[in-house]
């Protein structure tokens, strides 16, 4: 196996920067971040025929959106995201038509397992949420769930099913929409972070990169764990956490399921190239840092969900994030680009607990060798899902962030109701529950769904 066959993941963010050779003097809109939600919202703004330039301080999806395990998914979704998941499957279905390009996506169902009854109880309170949202969720029962997954190590109660959920390639995604967005007029910048904004009158006028300034009046701030960050030098209050993610994938294998299967033990789907991507099922890493302690009530719900996998890592985060300077100037370099890409190590015993319990699960894999693992920053707010509104205190900027694991599926439909947002347009998609200000106005922090 080659080096770059070893790197197909890893090959997003591992490549040489590539700087832009000028930058344009002004723009309608300038979005900070590409990842998929960023790439997608150029995207549907170019559409539309608005001048967008997309700065991104690393590469196209070097960060969480190139990492995440691939699913696209409305089952279990929280019920403030259904409506944007359901106009991203639509738009995924069609994606590689319309950008004329291979993302990988198709159609092969997502199972949430039950080892006990109580289990499969709880999986089938989702039904009456898929039925008030038409969509095709049903219980298997054991039997059933034998002829979706050969697994001779599980003993299973049975699964929740989704059969039109679907999957796609990460490493592909993002720089195929980013590739859709330039064809379509959109400017996308890479190796160009944004180091603040400027304004006039109190209201937005451009933004300034380390190469330069682009004149703006409105800007969407779409930069995933680097968010909160940005925006409190600012001065605008955006809670965020990271949690940090371990992912591998396999050797192309014998074929056990199709499609997505979520079990207490390991998170798997079946890869286009016929291997497996691999998670640990019951272990979210979260590095403390002095954010943890400024943000711990309104992440105390989240936490408490999530109680039994949560793994507290006090290690050098802290220690980063205190010495990061709040503010820095915006005419000498700044943590954006100290920082170019977001780059976890992938944790030694979760790769070791993800080997055992794939074995376990499923014998015919145990011999199918692990060929590339990788990590990144899932970036989480206090109920579990994103954050997209306009800023009044600051007119012209918007935010969307939080994603909190789901913005690879939702990333899409969550780019065209963006693009409505900042351009007025109508999507039929109500973002009023996805406001910032919930998080101030007493609104109660309710999780419904995990990371």
């Amino acid at each position: 196996m080659s080096v770059n066959e070893k790197e197909i993941v890893a090959s997003t963010w591992k490549r040489s920067l590539q700087a832009p050779d000028s930058l344009p003097d002004s723009a309608d809109v300038v979005i900070i971040g590409g990842g998929i939600v960023g790439v997608s919202t150029a995207w549907f703004l170019a559409k539309q025929g608005v001048d967008v330039v997309l700065c991104e301080k690393g590469h196209i999806a070097g960060e969480q959106s190139g990492r995440n395990w691939g699913w696209v998914r409305i089952q279990g979704r929280d019920t403030r995201e259904i409506p944007m998941m359901q106009e991203s499957l639509r738009i995924w279905e069609g994606l590689q038509e319309e950008i004329g390009e291979d993302v990988g996506f198709t159609r092969g169902g997502c199972l949430f397992t039950a080892n006990s009854d109580k289990e499969l109880s709880a999986l089938a309170d989702w039904l009456e949420i898929a039925a008030d949202y038409g969509i095709d969720s049903r219980m298997l029962d054991a039997t059933e769930l034998v002829e979706q997954v050969q697994a001779a190590g599980a003993r299973w109660k049975g699964a929740l099913y989704t059969q039109s959920d679907g999957r796609a390639e990460p490493h592909k995604a993002a720089p195929a929409i980013a590739r859709a967005a330039m064809q379509a007029g959109a400017t996308v910048l890479t190796a160009c972070a944004v180091r603040g904004v400027e304004t006039s009158a109190g209201k937005l006028s451009a933004v300034v990169t380390e190469h330069g300034v682009i004149r703006t009046s409105t800007v969407l701030c779409a930069a995933g764990a680097w968010t909160s960050m940005f925006c409190r030098a600012l001065g605008i209050d955006v809670p965020q956490l990271r949690v940090r993610g371990t992912v591998a994938r396999t050797a192309p294998a014998a074929s056990v399921m199709n499609g997505n299967m979520f079990d207490e033990k390991l998170g798997i789907r079946r890869r286009q190239d016929g291997g497996y991507t691999l998670a640990h099922g019951s272990v979210l890493e979260h590095p403390v840092t002095p954010s943890s302690f400024r943000y711990f009530r309104k992440f105390l719900p989240a936490l408490m969900q999530e109680l039994k996998i949560v793994k507290l890592d006090f290690g050098r985060e802290f220690a980063k994030e205190w010495s990061t300077p709040k503010n820095w100037r915006l005419d000498a370099p700044s943590p954006f680009e100290e920082t170019r890409v977001l780059n976890p190590e992938p944790t030694p015993s979760v790769l070791k607990g993800i080997r055992e319990n794939v074995d376990m699960l499923f014998p015919a894999l145990r011999d199918t060798p692990i060929v590339e693992s990788w990590a990144g920053m899932i970036e989480s707010s206090p109920d579990v899902v994103p954050v997209i509104d306009a800023v009044e205190r600051l007119p012209g900027f918007h935010i969307a962030t939080g994603f909190s694991g789901h913005g690879f599926g939702i990333g899409p439909g969550a780019g065209k109701a963006i693009a409505g947002l900042i351009t007025g347009t109508h999507t039929g998609i109500d973002l009023s529950a996805l406001r910032l200000s919930r998080f101030f106005d007493g609104t109660p922090i309710r999780p419904q769904s995990s990371i």
